[in-house]
């Protein structure tokens, strides 16, 4: 079920009537149910896989919980890792790394068993993190072990955050299941305001950018560089939008039933570093990648050489998690190599750059280079890179009038697409807003009836006449 599908918006309203109508203790036990609902309605076949990984790991963070021999209790760690990474491993890498072995040993013909009939289910890649994180923080003694298996259940499978995030972390969500929230018009107008926020996003700019970048990275012979650079600056805003509006989607589903989820995005593309993008981009990835795999490693606690390689790790790594193709691989890479560079030059050298580069340089410089990222990011292979950088600068940046009409008009009419273009302006606005401190949360509660209903007739408005109804999933949902 797709938050941007009229399903979703009559599921969800349903939902959270019968919460507040029915006693407190039968509460978990409906969001339970209407998740696995929710969950179902991509495949039937999808519960078999995430019931298995919650017993799974319910099992094993009680069996860790409950051990008094630190080997055991290593034991049922390993059973909770060796299960969850497995899956993952079978369903998202095993046909790659096959086809990768093949075409070393120089087998061109690559077998075609059972396995390659598996299709890879929506939020694996989510709710595998969600529960490692789980039984390694029992293991660690950060957190007590779920007695209740339906509330640990409903921690793995909750609708709002399972399929996209926000990955969230037992200690913070698993408590709010107990809490006996109450109606609230401060949750209900902030949860209003971030779906609808989040559909604008997602319907009228990521959708409707989709045209040009998809036209332009699925036809790179019909196109020059001055194309491809157009496409990539889209493909940026295309992205933030679609997932950080998926993120606020998840997040206001959530605080209309009185749950806080993290967030997941702050303003990424405002970061003056590339390890400030990383501390507003994907923020529970990255602090998850952070916690279980770079501290775990050493972090920058070590030699130099060691500290730079566990950067680099981290970020190859967390490459491959978003898919089985080496541009992921090497998008992760080259934001490895730019931490690294970043962390080379020598402190005062930063501290001068800091203090004698205006702001906007500092954030321009930064967005090139993570521009030069989502290149590798959305090109199908690497073919295509290839194929792109090489006549990036070789072709004439002639934008004819054919091929302006073509990228342009494509699926949609034109004061469609320039609506769209220039509400990124309005996202843009409103990301400085906040980010100087000029509007919030709090603020918006305070408004009164007609500037809280402007606010919403204007996004409502907007999303009907500018937005795409064709149902286009979430980018993230890949993954």
């Amino acid at each position: 079920m797709l938050f941007n599908s009229l399903e979703y918006f009559f599921f969800l309203p349903v939902v959270v009537l019968l919460y507040y109508l029915i006693p407190f203790r039968y509460r978990w036990g409906l969001l339970l149910i209407a998740s696995y609902v929710f969950y179902s309605y991509w495949k039937v076949e999808y519960l078999v896989l995430i019931l298995f990984s919650t017993a799974v790991d319910y099992y094993a963070g009680y069996k860790i919980g409950t051990e008094s021999q630190p080997q055991q209790r290593k034991v049922y760690l390993y059973l909770s890792l060796f299960v969850n990474l497995g899956l993952l491993f079978l369903f998202k890498y095993y046909n790659f790394f096959a086809a990768e072995f093949l075409k070393f040993s120089g087998n061109s013909e690559y077998s075609k068993d059972f396995i390659h009939q598996l299709i890879l289910p929506v939020g694996i890649s989510f709710y595998t993190f969600q529960t490692m994180s789980y039984t390694i923080d029992i293991y660690k003694g950060k957190q007590k072990h779920e007695r209740h298996l339906g509330i640990f259940a409903l921690y793995v499978v909750f609708f709002p955050q399972l399929v996209a995030g926000p990955i969230e972390r037992a200690g913070h969500l698993l408590k709010q299941f107990r809490l006996k929230t109450k109606i609230t018009f401060s949750n209900f107008h902030f949860g209003f305001l971030r779906i609808l926020w989040g559909l604008f996003k997602k319907v009228v700019i990521a959708d409707r950018l989709s045209f040009i970048v998809n036209e332009v990275f699925n036809n790179i012979e019909q196109y020059n560089g001055l194309h491809y650079l157009i496409a990539t600056v889209l493909f940026a805003f295309q992205i933030y939008c679609d997932f950080s509006g998926y993120s606020d989607i998840a997040i206001g589903s959530a605080r209309l039933l009185g749950i806080r989820l993290m967030e997941n995005f702050k303003r990424p593309y405002l970061a003056a570093s590339i390890s400030e993008f990383w501390h507003r981009w994907h923020i529970s990835l990255s602090t998850w990648f952070r916690d279980y795999l770079y501290i775990p490693l050493g972090g920058s606690r070590v030699v130099k050489w060691r500290w730079y390689y566990n950067l680099f790790i981290t970020f190859l790594i967390s490459g491959l998690w978003h898919g089985a193709n080496w541009t992921f691989i090497i998008w992760g890479a080259l934001h490895g190599a730019f931490l690294m560079v970043e962390n080379i030059i020598p402190r005062r050298t930063r501290e001068f750059y800091n203090s004698f580069t205006p702001k906007f340089v500092q954030v321009s410089i930064v967005f090139f280079l993570v521009l030069l990222s989502w290149v590798f990011f959305r090109s199908n292979n690497i073919h295509d890179v290839f194929y792109m950088s090489s006549n990036f600068l070789a072709d004439n940046w002639n934008m004819s009038v054919n091929v302006r009409g073509q990228i342009l008009y494509i699926g949609q009419p034109l004061w469609r697409f320039t609506g769209s273009i220039s509400l990124i302006g309005i996202l843009i606005v409103v990301d400085l807003l906040i980010e100087r401190g000029l509007i919030s949360e709090p603020d918006f509660v305070r408004f009164n009836l007609v500037k809280r209903w402007l606010v919403y007739l204007s996004l409502i408005f907007s999303i009907l006449f500018l937005g795409v109804f064709e149902l286009n999933e979430f980018i993230y949902f890949q993954f």
